[in-house]
This record gives structure tokens, sequence and C-alpha cells, in this order.
């Protein structure tokens, strides 16, 4: 499916159906002084008419204070207070209990853009309802979705994004969008901004690392997924990301303007991330003062400015100064506000009543119509990875055990909102065979006792808990936790004496948490065994790994009555493990006899990454593995489902148990459409929107952004995969018919040939044979659901133009379609080819370079211990050497009879040289450019060097630099 464009400024006009002196605005009544009508006003204007009449209103105080995330009230005018960023990524989030849809990973997982639409609409009016309980002012600007790609899997915030892959990424987004839009550009459900702008894929030192984007990977791959849902209206605006782009923070990167305004006719509101610009002084250190970075930012296409929480002091103070320091022009400041006012506009805050959606209240979050599209949303998501005989299950073998440490709960992440209610997989499964099930979380409890006191470590009986004291001689429940293992040695201690996490309080250990949450997770352990068997108990939140942390890490007594604290590590109590309860015993005996075990294992989603926390390995806690070992054996008719937000190294498991199923943290009815699918009332069609790799061996850097150079995704992985991106399996089978072309792409008949009714999700690749550069192995370039009933036969129609097959030719920046031979491929998975045909295209072939017209750097082909870097701190991109010998490959260049002078601008602040070679980095060297120091890597100057009379005909330019060198661009005359 093609993200659907939209013309700009076509919605229907809302009559004006009440006098102005009944405005109401949602939320709360506008004061008296809005009675005037002023053209603002007045819906039968044209947005940009009422845009430019609120905008001549204003002061220059007052439009300066627009400028912040909490926009203040203008209470001369009528105008309430406005803020940016309602979280939305899968439900409303942060504002209480509302709908939870399943993570955004497991919705991509459908493979659905009309259920994403719905999904989105449906998010959308909950945004309205909640807007309706805000009288301080209007939130309807949501920050989802998130477009990123999920080109590594271990990147903490794999769980937001949808897909490694650009087509479908933009398909989704775009759907999301739609429903959160409500369709019309002109008049806004809510205004999405899609997050996060641009090359973000890793937590790790997020704001001071930079993500190389050379020019194919940047246009073909990252902007590839952002532009359809702008391009279609389907999003408002972008949010800039943490980390630097080509040496450049995000926050003041000049596409925000020159590429991503040019994607829609519709003005964009473009925000910061939160506490961005700040970055931009401490630590990027790219500006020395926040005016300047402030200033930077806004000229760069920032319209608000997310920084120092909701006080917005700073950053008009910042906007104040750059004018009187002459860094920025009234006119800048005129151009963000109209961005923002455009979209305040448009959402119907000044209209009657709210405008067209301005009805929608509160009884909309968590509706019975939600609650059933959340249940479906999160049985279509769910991907059956291995299947045996037994599934789907019988509803009339009733005898079943649900084991595993997220059998009998439901986990929320960062960005969901609080569950309304939660049905876990125990739950679901004994609904649906209307009886009850044996559970057991296969968690070891255990006793910590302190070999030097005897004393054992209690926790509060009460709901809120009590801190940790060595109270006890003898293990009571008072004395008892559960110890979940989460992997990388991280365990959670839930009290047995009232059911609460253990967690940290920047003072004591307590426990009153129910599921490990907040911004530092401060409810993680670690029990280090020691060489005379006993443990130490370290304390492991997120804050221990923050810079400033400087307190010990260790617990033991802090008083006289055995009150546990942090400790130096020679001070921490040796405390003697008891298990009271083995977690695998209890789950084994459990299973035991049972015509089913269903075992639910996974992450826990704040601790296994997360925004701020990658994941170092992607494999299964070592205890659950064991886990599912040990039920296997005491049970052949295992089944068992992975619940997590990411692609998993399963080892020996995937080839062990007869049956697999994946989900995602699927929200509030994950236990009724789990049961859904195991039952058969829903045939299973999620698809896998990654690669599942074998081994954390099968990927580089997770700071390298290359995926052509270094292989990756399924686009250019050269290995074979766990399991293969698109992959999912069904209750049934089909086959595909002859694959054929028609008008406006390819045409497939595709027949269900089993017994039961299913949906299979039909994917078109394409492959360009032969090719100046690098292509990918395969590229999906559309896809289909469609639902057939046993025997049925439809024909699923594929959409694809040639203009589709076009990849950046970096010889003259632009797109290109080649000529030659395509193979179009139609299948079940990239790997499951079932139909294929050729396509004899007739485009144009790239010419040989010509180095004699000015050449950018970044333009290379190929490259060794480069960086690419800012040339300037407004704009381009240069190219730095990261090593002696670093080089450029610029590939099948026409030198004709001969070229005599090479000519360079360069940059470094020590001496250096530029090497011209040909046919390899250390072919026949033609001529070399001594360079000097400059003032600093902004300051170039104008090299040049003489050629030997072998640089002439058609081979590779190679350059070859010395390390710290930086080259802008070049000419070879």
């Amino acid at each position: 499916m093609k993200g659907k464009r939209r013309s700009h400024r076509t919605g229907h006009r809302t009559t004006l159906a009440v006098a102005f002196a009944l405005i109401v605005g949602l939320g709360a009544t506008v004061p008296a002084t809005a009675d005037t009508p002023y053209p603002f006003r007045d819906p039968t204007l044209s947005v940009s008419k009422r845009v430019d009449d609120l905008l001549g209103r204003l002061t220059l105080d007052e439009k300066i204070s627009l400028l912040h995330q909490y926009e203040p009230a203008i209470p001369r005018l009528g105008i309430q207070s406005f803020r940016t960023g309602t979280e939305a990524l899968h439900g409303v989030a942060w504002l209480g209990k509302a709908t939870v849809f399943p993570q955004a990973i497991g919705l991509a997982s459908t493979w659905d853009p009309a259920l994403m639409e719905q999904v989105g609409s449906a998010v959308g009016d909950e945004a309205r309802g909640f807007q309706q309980q805000r009288p301080d002012g209007w939130g309807l600007n949501l920050w989802a979705p998130v477009v990123n790609l999920l080109r590594d899997p271990r990147w903490g915030r794999n769980e937001e994004g949808y897909s490694e892959d650009p087509e479908l990424t933009g398909a989704l987004a775009t759907a999301y969008g739609e429903g959160l839009t409500g369709g019309d550009p002109d008049h806004l459900k809510t205004a999405p901004t899609l997050k996060h702008y641009l090359g973000y894929n890793n937590e790790v030192d997020r704001a001071t690392t930079s993500s190389d984007l050379r020019p194919r990977v940047e246009k073909e791959y990252d902007e590839a997924a952002f532009e359809p849902a702008i391009a279609a209206d389907a999003a408002t605006g972008v949010m800039s990301s943490y980390n630097l782009v080509n040496g450049r923070p995000a926050t003041v990167n000049p596409d925000l303007n020159d590429v991503v305004r040019t994607w829609t006719g519709q003005d964009l509101l473009n925000v910061t991330d939160a506490f961005a610009p700040g970055n931009l002084v401490t630590p990027q250190q790219y500006y020395p003062t926040i005016t300047e970075g402030d200033a930077a930012a806004l000229k760069a296409g920032v319209d608000s400015f997310t920084d120092n929480s909701a006080d917005p002091g700073p950053t008009t103070t910042a906007i104040n100064s750059a004018l009187q320091q002459g860094l920025l022009k009234v006119s800048d400041i005129d151009k963000a506000v109209s961005d923002i006012l455009s979209v305040r506009v448009r959402l119907g805050e000044f209209d009657p009543g709210g405008g067209k959606y301005g009805s929608i209240d509160a009884s909309v979050i968590d509706s019975p119509a939600h609650r059933q599209l959340a249940r479906k949303a999160a049985a279509e998501g769910t991907v059956l990875l291995k299947k045996s005989v037994s599934l789907p299950l019988k509803t009339t073998q009733k005898n079943v055990a649900v084991v595993g440490p997220l059998a009998d709960t439901l986990y929320t992440d960062w960005y969901s909102g609080t569950l309304p209610y939660a049905v876990t997989p125990a739950q679901g499964i004994a609904a649906k065979l209307k009886a009850p099930v044996a559970t057991s979380e296969g968690v070891d409890r255990i006793a910590l006792r302190d070999t030097a006191t005897g004393k054992y470590v209690t926790a509060g009986t009460g709901d809120t808990g009590a801190p940790l004291q060595e109270t006890t001689n003898t293990p009571t429940t008072a004395a008892q936790f559960d110890a979940f293992d989460w992997g990388s040695g991280i365990v959670t201690l839930r009290s047995a004496a009232n059911g609460k996490y253990v967690g940290y309080n920047w003072s004591n250990f307590v426990n009153d948490q129910t599921q490990p949450g907040g911004w530092y997770v401060q409810q993680q352990f670690k029990l280090e065994q020691q060489d005379d068997g006993t443990y130490l108990l370290r304390y492991a939140g997120y804050e221990t790994a923050e810079s400033w942390w400087s307190n010990p890490v260790y617990l033991g007594p802090t008083d006289a009555n055995g009150t546990l604290g942090l400790v130096s590590k020679d001070q921490a109590a040796h405390y003697a493990k008891n298990v009271v309860r083995n977690g695998i015993d209890d789950a084994v005996a459990a299973v035991k006899g049972k015509d089913t075990a269903v075992v639910v294992i996974g992450s826990m989603p704040s601790i296994n990454g997360r925004e701020a926390h990658d994941r170092t390995d992607m494999s299964l806690a070592p205890s659950q593995e064991a886990l599912v070992k040990a039920v296997h054996r005491a049970n052949p008719k295992t089944v068992v489902i992975v619940e997590n937000s990411y692609p998993t190294t399963l080892g020996a498991l995937q080839q062990e148990v007869p049956a697999l199923l994946w989900t995602s943290h699927a929200g509030q009815e994950t236990g009724n459409a789990l049961a859904d699918v195991l039952y058969g009332d829903v045939n299973p069609s999620g698809r896998l929107t990654q690669t599942w790799y074998r081994s954390d061996a099968d990927l580089p850097s997770i700071l390298d952004y290359d995926i052509i150079k270094s292989d990756r995704t399924y686009q250019y992985f050269q290995g074979t995969p766990l399991y293969p991106f698109g992959y999912g399996l069904s209750y049934t089978t089909f086959r595909y018919g002859t694959l054929k072309p028609v008008a406006g792409g390819y045409e497939v008949p595709v027949t269900n040939t089993g017994t039961r009714a299913g949906d299979e999700v039909v994917q078109l690749y394409t492959h360009q044979r032969t090719s100046r550069d690098k292509e990918p192995l395969k590229q999906l370039k559309a896809f289909q659901r469609v639902s057939l009933k046993p025997g049925e036969t439809k024909t699923v129609h594929l959409e694809i133009q040639q203009k589709d097959l076009a990849h950046w030719d970096v010889t003259r920046s632009k797109r290109v379609v080649e000529s030659g031979t395509y193979d179009v491929m139609a299948g079940a998975s990239s790997a499951d080819i079932r139909a294929r045909t050729t396509w004899q295209v007739h485009g144009e072939t790239i010419p040989p370079r010509n180095l004699s017209r000015t050449t950018l750097a970044e333009n290379f082909d190929d490259y060794s211990a480069v960086h690419l870097v800012d040339e300037s701190k407004a704009s381009g991109t240069a190219v730095g050497a990261a090593a002696d010998g670093a080089w450029l490959r610029f590939a099948d260049t026409q030198l004709g009879a001969g070229a005599t002078k090479f000519t360079a601008r360069v940059a470094g602040t020590a001496t250096g040289t530029i090497e011209v070679r040909l046919g390899s980095p250390t072919g026949k060297l033609v001529g070399t450019v001594h360079t000097t120091a400059t003032p600093s890597s902004y300051d170039y100057e104008t090299v040049t060097a003489d050629l030997s009379g072998a640089a002439k005909g058609r081979t590779d330019v190679y350059l070859v630099l010395t390390n710290g060198l930086r080259m802008s661009s070049f000419t070879v005359r």
C-alpha cells in the first residue's frame, strides 16, 4: 500500500453556526473579551487569512511567548494557553486511564494500514476527550508516531518504531497520522508530530554521537520514512532528534526548512525534543550561549522550543537577546509564529464550539468500541513463528496451565497510558475456556539472610510497604521476595508480603511499587555471588550509570534498626540466598499432565531497553530459557509466547519447542487477543517488521548508520536470519498464481488452499540486476492484506510505478531510474517468494563522473576511515579523515585525454596531504596536495596540485587523506 497524497486546503469549510458571543473553547468558556468578532475567529475565512489577522494583532512580546512549548494565554484576545507535546504513541499517555493499544512495533506487525488508521482515529478521539478536561489550555499537538527506522534491534526505543523498512514505515505512519488528523488538513482532529528527525537509532551518548548519513542512506532510507506522512498531510510537523547528523546537532539541522517543508504545501509546526535546545551549549558545546543556539535553531526551521520544562523564561530571554544582537529578525519570529498559529487555527481552537471536532467528549475514552479495537489490533499483531499440529488449540481441552513470568501480568512502557483494566494471558485463556487454568510465574521466591547477623531482610506488609530492614531470624512471609530475572544479571524483587516491588526512593528501599517504572527505573538490583557462596546485593537503578552518580551502590544495614541503605562494597552485607520456592520446579508441577502448557516469557519494558538505554544483547534471560526447556521436558504439548518489543536471538529454543508465537506488550486486551489466536477465533496474520538475527555477531556497531556498506537490514544482509523480514505463519495455506503487469503496478491471484479463513499479507519486492551503484538484494515496494475464505481466490493489485524504482545518484545529486532488468517478486515474506517476473525498464544510464565540475566530497562511492562532518555550523557537509590513509573512492570517472590540476577546499588545524591515486587507495599516485593549518575546522582554504600525465582515461579516482583533514569539495581538471 502506498501513502495517500492529499491536495492542500481542500477540506470543507465549517459554516458560522452560532453568534460570536456564544463562542466556547474546549474545556472552558472563552472570556468575554473574545466577543469581538475578529477575523481570526471566522471559520469561513481561509486558514492563511485567519493566521495573518491574528499575527497582526499580536505584540512582539506576545509572539515570542508563543515560541516555547508552554504557550501562555493572551486574555486581551480571548486566547487560551496552548501546549505542544501530548504523547500518543499507542494511546494517549500520561493523562490518566485511556485505551492502551499494542506498542507501536506490535501495531506495525499487523501490516494493516486500514487498522492503523482506525487506531489513530480512536487515539485522536481520546485526545479530544481529554481536552474537555483541560480548562488550562489546548494539548492537541500530539508527539506521534515515531518513524525512525529500526535498523538495529538493540536500540532501546525499538518498541516505539514500526519497521526497518522505509516503505512499510511510511505507509503505516501515514495511516496512523490520517486517523489522528481526521483526514482533513484544514480541520484537524489533532496535530501529529513525527519523531525524531533524523538518523536517531541509538541511546548510548545520544546527545553527543553523530549519525553519519551519506547522501544515499539519507535520501533512500532515513528521509524516505518521514516524507510520506508529511506529503499526505497526515502529520503537521517533525520533532528534531537529540543526536548530531553529519557532525551538526539535529536541533539546528537546516533540512528542517530546506527539505521537510518542501514535502507539503501546508505550514508545519516543527518542535525540538525535550531539553535539546540547552544541549547545544552543554553537552554538545556547539554554541557558547543559548541565545546563539536558539537563534540558529529558529533559523534552521524549529518553531517551538521544548526546554526548561514549563518555564518559558530562558527561551523568551534568549530570543529577545538574539533580536537585540542581530542574530534574528522580527520576520524570523513571524515565520515561526505563523507556523504555530496555522496549526492552532486548523485545530478549531478559534472556531465556535471548538470546530469540527469540538463536540468529542470524555465518553470516548476507553469506550466499548475502543476496547474491541484494542483486542483486534493485539490479535492481528501477533506473529506465529512456528506452528505444530496442536495449533490452534481446542477449547474442549480445558486442562491447561499458563506459566512464566509474563503469564499473569501486563507491563506498560514509558509511553503507555494508564491501563483502565488488564486481561493477562492466563485470564484471557481462562475466559476462553470458561474454566480455571493452573498458573505459575516460574520465578524463584527467595529470602536473604545476613551471614554476619543471622537476620533476614524484611519488607512492609501494608499496601504502602516500608523500608527494608534486617529484623527477623526466621524467613517469614515478610522476608520473602520473588526474584524476576530480566537478563544481564538484573533482577527485580517483589515482596511476598504485599505483592509490591522494591524500589529506591533516594533515601530508602521500600516495597511500594506496582511494577518497575519511572525515568530511572529504581527497582533494579543485581545479586553478585562471591567466592564464599554468599551474595552482595547491588543497586542497579538507571541513575547509577549517570556521570553525576557518586554514591555507593551496595546494600547493607545503616542504623541500629537494620535499615538497609547504600554502603561501600567493603561494608556491604553478605547474604545467604535461601530459595524458599524454586520457580522452575513450581512451573513444572503446574504443567505436568495438562492438555497444554502455555509458557509466556519475554521482557520488562522499563528494563530490557527503553529511552536512554540500549540493549547490550538480544537474548532471553537465562532463567527464562531454562524455564522453557524444563516445561517442555515435563509436557511436550508446550506452546511458547515471547512477549517483548524487539527481535530476539532464541538460540536452541526455536528448534526445540513445537509452537512459538511473538507479541509485543499489547495493552489491556493482551490476554483476550492471545486466546483468540491460540484457540483459532482469529487466524494469526501478523508479520515481522524487522529481521530476526541469529546472533549479535550478525550486527556491526549500533553507531554504524551506513546500512549499505555494513550490509544492514533485509535489504543488504548477506547472512541467513533466524526469521526474515515480513515473516509470519497462518493456520491455513495460500497459493500464488502468475504475477502479471497491469496499469499502475502488478497483480497476482492468491488462493486460500486450506480449511480455515485467513488473511495473507502479499508483499511485492524488486531487485535491480545491474547498476552503477550497490543495490539492495530486495526492496519492499508495495504490500496488500487480503482476507480469503477456504478455497477462495482473489486477485491482489500491488501499486508500483517506474519512478518507485529510483535511487539517489551521487554523481549528479538527483533521483534516477536506471535502464535495465528488474526482478519483480511477490511473496509471503522477503525470503518466501511465491511468484516472480521481470521488468525491462527504459530509464537512463548514469554517465561517467565528470570531476571537472565542482564535486562535493560527501558524494563518494566508497570510503575508509572517514566521518561526515559539518562544513559550517549553519549548513553543508564535509568529509573528515579519522586516520592517516583515510580514503574516498569516486568510481567510474572520465578523465578524458588527461587532467592536469586537482583543486580542493580544505580545513584542518594541522598540516596534511591529499593524495590523488587511480584504481585503488594504493594505486598509481598522480598528484599530492600539501595543506597548511587553518584557524579552525570551519575556516576553509583552496589548495591545488599539478597532476601527472597518467591522470587520464576512465578509471576510479581515490583521494587519500591524512588524519584530521577536512575536505568539502574538489575538482579534477
